[in-house]
């Protein structure tokens, strides 16, 4: 599953360029994906896929679950006033608000919603650590789709740097191709 030059995806016609626009963007990923049928929507592939992110791959649960129990002896997921960034949703225009199909704040695994659009997905996480942005897109393209998954992270506090430098390796190597895999296997 090949990360893609973040090039290549700023060219497409995505909301969340403007959307996010000064959030840093960490990694942009791709997928292929045959063609089944003209005009498949990002909501529909993901309804197919059942649940496709919420049903993890043995080896990203197990990272996840020693994520949270690291997290919860440092308090890292405990919310306190002030202590972490306001949500991405708080950038919703009334538009966004009208053209997407979810209310912010709906519950999405780990995440929340921000927007769904047709073929656009913005999901956030806010703890201690960091407020990502996680985006799903899928373009329909000559020979098939192509599925594009994009990572944002907004610091919350000076440790947000460390941490993502010690998860890299983990969300480079493991979780992302696992997730993406499974993408390409629906």
């Amino acid at each position: 599953m090949p990360q893609i030059a973040i090039d290549e995806f700023e060219r497409l016609p995505l909301r969340v360029h403007a959307f996010l626009a000064g959030v840093p963007l960490h990694d942009v990923w791709a997928v292929d994906l045959p063609r089944a049928r003209d005009g498949i929507t990002l909501v529909e592939f993901l309804q197919r896929a059942g649940g496709l992110f919420l049903q993890l791959p043995p080896a990203v649960r197990a990272l996840l679950s020693m994520r949270f129990f690291v997290g919860a002896l440092f308090g890292w997921d405990r919310v306190t006033p002030g202590s972490v960034s306001e949500s991405f949703a708080q950038r919703l225009t009334d538009e966004d608000r009208a053209r997407s199909l979810a209310p912010a704040g709906t519950p999405d695994g780990l995440f929340r919603i921000v927007y769904r659009f047709k073929n656009e997905q913005l999901n956030e996480i806010v703890n201690r650590t960091v407020h990502a942005g996680a985006l799903s897109a899928l373009i329909e393209a000559t020979a098939g789709y192509r599925f594009y998954f994009a990572v944002y992270v907004r610091e919350v506090s000076r440790f947000t740097p460390l941490y993502m430098a010690a998860i890299e390796p983990f969300r480079k190597v493991i979780v992302y191709p696992a997730l993406l895999r499974s993408v390409a296997a629906q």
